[in-house]
């Protein structure tokens, strides 16, 4: 059997981005679950599609400057050869000129179009002849658009609320692969342990600098690990780990996750409780809450109880806690390194986001106990979405106050609410604010 071709595999599956509007995580994932292709052309197909898709509106402006003929007349699937053919060109230096020009008009003979190919030829051949030089727009906003393939929109977002010099940092972060972390299960092995056995797989292991219990994994997929299977760590972020942090659980205590699934958080607090107390879990949906229950088994959690519910209305059998993690849904912009088709999203798409997130997290105060604690977070960098929400809740419940995050952050120390940027702890972009009870 032929193995697929794995840059017409990258085309295909950005189309069906761009159709469904689904995660490319997730396509991905399930596209490799069913394909012949091999390790090495996987390895190439999955770099140029994360990296096609994430440098999206450069290629774009580029094929606009150097194309012969209205963009907007294009057939998606010669974009989407042309995308990945100047990827190729601008980013790859692996892979040859020739060898990226010629696989497209390859890809583009496919076409029932004749011209198509003398067209991608064209265009290219330009491309390559002008030096790869990229398009340079007067307007500042339109350069860093350029540059770091982001939407105006939230180009100039982004600077009115964190200024040029933080905007310009978290867009040079948002591309390239993210790090992979993981959380070691203290409740089971050491950080030290830990990353001794997974060196003995083969993996490549450095502690991070600021959380003891995460390590960053280089060298394969960790969840294929024996150190996985015994449920002696999970996949996080070290933002989600600070989250955690602030939440300052301890052995005994009762603590809710409203807004849970998948569960890293939850797993987090639960071997910070030294898998002592009583830790409740929620999620929406059924089928989310038993995923969370399946990997608090392999960790060997038995503190953890998960279940579905709805965190938005309040529910009397729910017990008063000592600690309450709200960490609601949002537009995710933190987390475009990730899932870089969120940024290709409208800012209007989010509008109604605040007001839900207000209405979760005013219900999710309302199980603290007297003197306890709720932090509030979000895996996006947006005003509207994080302080704003908190100012509003401070405003109108004279019975919580903010509260310092840490005490042992260095810098951070103090701060009662951040917008963690990916330079601060080498993390996603995550939002973070402690509020305290004390009041009935």
């Amino acid at each position: 059997m032929n193995q697929e071709n794995s840059r017409y595999t990258a085309v295909k599956l950005l189309g069906r981005v761009e159709q469904s509007g689904a995660y490319s995580n997730l396509l991905l994932d399930e596209h490799f679950s069913k394909s012949n292709m091999d390790a090495q052309n996987k390895k190439f197909c999955t770099a140029l599609f994360y990296g096609t898709l994430e440098r999206k509106l450069t290629l774009d402006a580029v094929i606009a400057e150097y194309s012969n003929k209205p963009t907007n007349k294009l057939n998606a699937e010669v974009r989407n050869i042309l995308r990945t053919a100047l990827y190729q060109l601008l980013y790859m230096d692996s892979v040859p000129d020739a060898a990226a020009v010629d696989e497209a008009v390859k890809l583009a003979a496919k076409n029932c179009n004749p011209a198509v190919k003398g067209f991608v030829n064209g265009l290219l051949r330009s491309f390559i002849r002008a030096d790869k030089k990229l398009p340079e727009p007067d307007v500042f906003a339109e350069k860093l658009s350029v540059a770091y393939s982001c939407p105006v929109e939230l180009v100039s977002k982004w600077i009115a609320e964190m200024g040029e010099k933080n905007a310009v940092s978290v867009l040079a972060d948002s591309l390239g692969r993210p790090p992979i972390t993981v959380r070691v299960n203290t409740s089971k092995i050491t950080p030290d342990e830990l990353a001794k056995k997974l060196e003995d797989e083969g993996f490549r292991v450095r502690k991070n600098t600021y959380v003891p219990e995460a390590l960053e994994i280089v060298g394969g997929s960790v969840e294929s690990s024996s150190a996985y299977a015994d449920g002696l760590l999970h996949v996080q972020d070290v933002s989600c780990m600070l989250c955690c942090k602030a939440l300052d659980v301890r052995p005994g205590m009762t603590v809710l996750d409203l807004c849970a699934a998948p569960g890293g958080k939850t797993f987090t607090l639960a071997e910070i409780m030294q898998n002592s107390g009583r830790l409740l879990a929620f999620d929406l949906h059924e089928k989310r809450a038993r995923l969370i229950a399946e990997g608090a088994r392999r960790l060997g959690l038995s503190v953890v109880e998960a279940s579905a519910n709805d965190a938005k209305v309040f529910r009397e059998d729910i017990p008063l806690a000592d600690r309450v993690l709200c960490d609601v849904p949002c537009s995710g912009l933190g987390v475009i390194r990730r899932k870089p088709e969120i940024k290709y999203k409208s800012l209007t798409d989010f509008g109604k986001l605040p007001d839900i997130q207000y209405q979760i997290l005013e219900t999710c105060s309302q199980y603290v106990k007297q003197d306890g604690l709720i932090v509030y977070s979000t895996c996006t960098l947006s005003d509207d979405e994080n302080s704003r929400v908190v100012s509003r809740f401070l405003n109108t419940h004279s019975n919580f106050v903010a509260v310092p995050l840490w005490e042992d952050m260095g810098r951070f120390d103090g701060e009662e609410m951040l917008s963690v940027l990916p330079s601060y702890f080498d993390s996603d972009g995550f939002f973070i604010a402690k509020m305290k009870k004390i009041g009935p």
